[in-house]
């Protein structure tokens, strides 16, 4: 469950910015996500790695960045196997303009389809449904950034990004892989 303490977009930014890292903080959420949903082991840890690779060339990330992609990485985990549905996009604030959210949201499904293909490469055939929504990812990535800054547009943001929402927690229903419960008891010597 989300909590307070989370990472916002704003925050996510400012810090790539800083670092001089050409990235975008939805782009980064979107990538981490991709990957959790299309199976990437809850007990792996070479993400940092394929972020790195991604990001900044292959030079080393700085060391605040990497801090806060595995905070971003843990939420998502966090997030994705609540129960009440917590898990959310990491996208600009409703304060912001449509046309910067509506960017996010297309630059998100990009870092989405990324991070699934780096990780479904070699994997299980997709069903159907799994397959529809990547290429419904791949057209809501391909939106013009000209928006209408009306209520209809408002509307159809909202829904979109809660198509997306509820697209990736599927994605993670049937690929995602779960951290393995430990129930065996201790054994004490």
């Amino acid at each position: 469950m989300a909590d307070e303490s989370s990472l916002d977009f704003a925050s996510v930014q400012a810090i790539i910015t800083t670092e001089n890292v050409k990235a975008h903080a939805a782009e980064v959420h979107g990538v981490l996500t991709g990957l959790v949903c299309a199976g990437y082991s809850f007990e792996s840890n070479d993400y940092i790695n394929l972020i790195n690779d991604m990001l900044n060339n292959g030079e080393g990330l700085p060391n605040n960045l990497k801090d806060t992609i595995k905070i971003l990485f843990s939420e998502v985990w966090q997030t994705i196997l609540d129960d009440s549905y917590g898990f959310k996009l990491l996208l600009p604030d409703d304060d912001d303009s449509i046309e910067e959210r509506g960017h996010a949201l297309g630059i998100w499904v990009q870092g989405f389809n990324l991070g699934f293909g780096l990780q479904q490469k070699n994997q299980k055939i997709l069903s159907d449904d799994v397959k529809e929504i990547l290429t419904d990812f791949g057209e809501i990535a391909n939106l013009s950034d000209e928006f209408e800054d009306d209520e209809a547009t408002e509307q159809a943001y909202y829904e979109i990004s809660e198509y997306v929402r509820m697209s990736a927690l599927v994605c993670f229903t049937e690929l995602g892989s779960p951290p393995v419960a430990n129930d065996k008891p201790e054994v004490l010597h």
